[in-house]
């Protein structure tokens, strides 16, 4: 998990299944299959590629017309982060809620036998089997399966949904809280209220070329409520970059140094923080490490000083800069005192991710 492989995906991506993701996107042939997807996320997820670049390079590609739709789904990346930095109680509220969940598994054992099966990939359902084996054994899923996968959880297995984001969470290499909690909360109807996705037989057997035929899907249910939606808060405000010498904290959310908005503060010392989500599988761990290695790596040639973990003592009382950890681990991880700044693309794109996407989706034109 490095740069150098993030910036060869978006390579391979743009010579081969660039020109056809508007219309072969949402196909999910199988982990054997050339990918429909840029499968760039696990590299956007930690910042070792940036938007900027990405959409950049796909606009050189193929014009402004032909990037579009590709385009599009990077900003739902940014989409997200700026939701949940407006809306932290989405963030909290998944933490509480899967802990409850964990603790209703204990007490009904109907639930945790079918829990038990959806996880281990006996659920019955042909594509969901299939799906959790994957996701286990290679770390991946297509966009599109991980809507079904999720939908069938929710409605026809009827298990928490907090329960499943965990679940994803824990063995996605991509693994975005942002993006994994809404989109969850988006398939169960709560982000946009009573607006659910429901997987549905035909569409699972047209997009995955018939490799699957599910039966025994609830294909008519309601979608989940909640007593009141999370509170919007207004944006936090980022941290002045100081002048001298200074210490700069990496973390997972943001591993591209070298374009940080530093102004005139002089990188003297730099460690790296590693704050893995909960219950993290050695695959997902094996990439933050080795992601956070290439990072540090990099800075200490960019800037030419000592690099290091950040365990107690490493800044010598110099103050201590990072770039801005969107809500999730490596927010929460945070050292007391670190100065926090913003990147420009995401101080232009949060403010319009405080409702639904379709405000930051009219906006992109004049983001870019």
């Amino acid at each position: 998990m490095t740069r150098a492989a993030g910036l060869d995906r978006l390579t391979a991506f743009l010579a081969n299944e660039g020109g056809e993701y508007a219309g072969s996107r949402n196909f999910d042939r199988g982990p054997e299959a050339r990918s429909t997807t840029s499968a760039l996320s696990p590299y956007l997820r930690r910042r070792l590629i940036t938007e900027a670049e990405v959409v950049a390079a796909a606009a050189s590609a193929f014009g402004d017309e032909g990037a579009e739709k590709f385009v599009s789904e990077v900003f739902w990346r940014t989409y997200f982060k700026g939701h949940l930095e407006t809306h932290p109680a989405v963030w909290t509220d998944y933490l509480s809620l899967a802990s409850e969940g964990h603790e209703r598994l204990t007490a009904e054992p109907g639930l945790r036998r079918i829990y038990e099966a959806a996880v281990e990939g006996r659920s019955g359902i042909d594509c969901f089997d299939a799906w959790a084996s994957e996701l286990v054994e290679t770390g991946w899923l297509h966009n599109h399966a991980r809507m079904w996968f999720a939908s069938i959880w929710i409605f026809t297995l009827r298990l928490p949904w907090s329960l499943g984001a965990e679940f994803f969470m824990r063995h996605l290499v991509d693994g975005d809280p942002a993006s994994n909690t809404l989109s969850w909360r988006w398939v169960a109807g709560l982000h946009t209220r009573g607006k659910h996705y429901v997987a549905r037989a035909e569409n699972i057997r047209r997009y995955t070329d018939g490799r699957f035929d599910p039966v025994g899907l609830d294909e008519y249910p309601d979608a989940l409520d909640e007593p009141m939606p999370p509170r919007e808060m207004p944006l936090p405000l980022a941290d002045p970059v100081p002048d001298g010498e200074i210490a700069l904290l990496l973390h997972l959310d943001d591993l591209h140094p070298e374009s940080l908005p530093l102004g005139t503060a002089r990188v003297a010392q730099i460690g790296g923080l590693i704050a893995h989500a909960d219950g993290a599988s050695d695959r997902v761990k094996a990439a933050d490490e080795a992601a956070m290695a290439d990072a540090l790596v990099r800075a200490e040639a960019y800037f030419g000083c000592a690099v290091g973990h950040a365990d107690s003592g490493w800044a010598d009382s110099l103050p201590v800069v990072t770039a801005w950890a969107p809500v999730g681990p490596s927010a929460m991880a945070l050292p007391e005192g670190c100065r926090r700044m913003r990147r420009t693309w995401d101080k232009a794109a949060w403010p319009l991710a405080n409702r639904g996407y379709s405000r930051m989706r009219k906006a992109i034109p004049k983001l870019l």
